[in-house]
């Protein structure tokens, strides 16, 4: 079987689908709204610039990144 042909059958067979949706479009929407919220709205309200405000330079950042990435993390032993 010619390999673009899977492709192609593959591609149409969601393109169908996807066209010829009802219920499934009001789903999307909703998974698409909620990506938005949890991407965007999150970003902007919760989760601040950490290396921004902590730091000046660019190897200030890039020296605790490495560091960060590259030590292990200790362990309590209770």
């Amino acid at each position: 079987m010619n390999r673009s042909n899977i492709f192609n059958r593959i591609f149409h067979l969601y393109y169908d689908g996807f066209k010829n949706m009802t219920i499934g479009r009001k789903l999307w929407t909703i998974i698409l709204i909620k990506l938005f919220i949890f991407f965007v709205v999150f970003k902007v309200f919760f989760f601040s610039d950490f290396l921004e405000t902590h730091f000046k330079t660019d190897v200030e950042k890039s020296d605790y990144v490495l560091k960060q990435l590259t030590s292990p993390k200790q362990l309590k032993n209770d």
